[in-house]
């Protein structure tokens, strides 16, 4: 057995040393901390698991950073100011629900910065694309860029939530969407996933940008699911229907099988999907597709490290799977290498005959296999360092993973989540440091995703808030509309949507 040595882990597979490599993503370390390999790596755990709500006020931390500087004293410990100060922020939201948009039943959403054509010309602008339960794709267009077409539905919001009471009366409120009145782009069953390429450079001159839209379509009792890819490439154009979108829609590949989920990979050119048979890669030019991952458990959930060249699976049994697609794979199931993999003991039941094992075919590690209590809800990577993950399971436990030390467990846990069979999406914020969680009581639930505490629990749908988008980087102009004043910059926000419509929360 190889020793451990501190500030380094050993990987068995490649037979060397890594160095661990600083704090999680998205924390900062403050200016009065000595850097050191081996603080590095317990610091997540060691920042505390309270899962309270900051109850300090804005002006004694102010007091506070007047005293001490930035590394200040917050509940009996050493903290940034920084950090403590955007924690107060985002425990303190305000919540709005669209009116007009009741009983949508929205089963996906993304947000993308992309070129739109309007009467006065080409714009960059901010679209909602929204997918539901009930089998249809509806664009809608963020702010007042949309109002300059005749055939537009103006959505307003109605404010459903304000922790700070002395903001009732507050003239501030999130900006109208407006979605085209002509009715959405319909498909054979719900929408399961929608994900996009390039999601991460929003501006002109930060590349290529977002190309094109990958829609999923989970499937029915008659017929499998399907993938579709919307080109994004041009400017949309809405005028004068919805018909100059549908030429945009290609289907890639249809599937005797239910599509849990999906993602792209690097380029956009291929994708991989999840399905009730396993997992499989598919090149969304040539709609060839070829199965790296087979097994009787449904893949529920899929990100790829792109950084690692592998692919996480998250499988209704509550593993966690990492498998190698970057090879070519025959399409049967036969070539793939077989392994079986221990059941744990959360598995088994007191005189039960079920096997100790399960099975499953595929380019993976066993070793980098990992086990959730329940069934997998949702995976999803850290933006600037994707090797750090968040997992869910359906019985309402968090975690944060790093993929390179992932047998030694977990780096952070999650608390307060309530869920028993729904999966419910996790959202995580541009700057990787809050997540975001809708739960089974109906209370939206936000967290720190350095020290994990519980910033935000408040109920304000009637249904299960399953599905979660934070706001792209971009800001809106301060703009008039009569008795509405919309803020110079929204900061932070998310949407979020449920059987029940669509909300949005902003914090100032």
């Amino acid at each position: 057995m190889p020793q451990e040595l501190p500030g380094f882990y050993y990987d068995a597979e490649k037979n060397r040393y890594f160095p661990i490599k600083g704090p999680i993503p998205g924390a900062t370390r403050s200016s009065s901390a000595k850097p050191s390999a081996q603080n590095s790596a317990t610091e997540p755990t060691q920042a505390g698991n309270s899962c309270k709500k900051p109850n300090v006020r804005m002006s004694q931390l102010l007091q506070a950073r007047e005293l001490d500087g930035n590394a200040i004293t917050s509940q009996k410990r050493k903290c940034n100011f920084k950090e403590e100060f955007q924690k107060i922020q985002v425990s303190h939201p305000m919540a709005w629900k669209y009116k007009g948009m009741d009983r949508i039943g929205v089963s996906a959403l993304e947000q993308m910065h992309v070129g739109v054509q309007t009467l006065q010309g080409q714009v960059e602008t901010d679209v909602l694309l929204t997918g539901s339960i009930y089998g249809s794709l509806s664009f809608s267009e963020v702010g007042k860029k949309g109002q300059h077409y005749d055939n537009r539905s103006k959505y307003m919001p109605d404010r459903v939530w304000c922790c700070d009471k002395g903001k009732e009366d507050c003239s501030v409120v999130a900006e109208p969407i407006f979605g085209l009145s002509r009715g959405s782009l319909p498909f054979s069953s719900q929408i399961s996933c929608i994900k996009l390429s390039g999601k991460h450079s929003y501006a002109v001159d930060d590349g290529p940008g977002i190309r094109r839209a990958l829609i999923t379509t989970l499937g029915s009792g008659t017929s499998g699911g399907s993938v579709y890819t919307l080109d994004l490439v041009e400017p949309l154009d809405f005028s004068p229907n919805i018909l100059n979108i549908r030429r945009r829609l290609h289907e890639v590949g249809s599937f005797n099988c239910t599509l849990w989920a999906a993602d792209y990979d690097y380029d956009g050119s291929r994708a991989v999907i999840g399905t009730n048979l396993g997992a499989a890669l598919l090149d969304v030019e040539t709609g060839m597709a070829s199965w790296f991952l087979r097994c009787k458990s449904d893949v529920l959930a899929q990100q790829i490290i792109k950084s690692g060249n592998v692919v996480i699976c998250g499988l209704r049994n509550g593993a966690i799977v990492t498998v190698d697609f970057r090879e070519k794979r025959e399409e049967f199931s036969s070539r793939l290498i077989r392994y079986r993999i221990p059941c744990s003991h959360l598995d088994k039941t007191v005189g039960s005959s079920r096997k100790e094992w399960f099975e499953i075919s595929g380019n993976m590690s066993p070793p980098q296999t990992i086990r959730m209590p329940s069934s997998i809800s949702c995976l999803v990577s850290l933006q600037f360092d994707d090797q750090y993950f968040l997992a869910s399971s359906m019985d309402g436990t968090v975690k944060l993973f790093d993929h390179r030390k992932i047998q030694r467990g977990a780096v952070q846990s999650y608390e307060g989540l309530v869920n028993s069979h729904t999966r419910i999406q996790l959202g995580v914020d541009p700057s990787d440091k809050f997540v975001l969680s809708g739960g089974e009581d109906y209370n939206v639930r936000l967290w720190s995703i350095k020290s994990g505490e519980l910033l935000f629990n408040e109920k304000f749908c009637n249904s299960v808030p399953s599905t979660v988008c934070w706001k792209t980087d971009e800001c809106f102009k301060g703009v008039q509309d009569g008795r509405h004043s919309y803020s110079e910059n929204l900061g932070l926000g998310s949407w979020l949507g449920s059987h029940e419509g669509l909300f949005y929360m902003q914090w100032l």
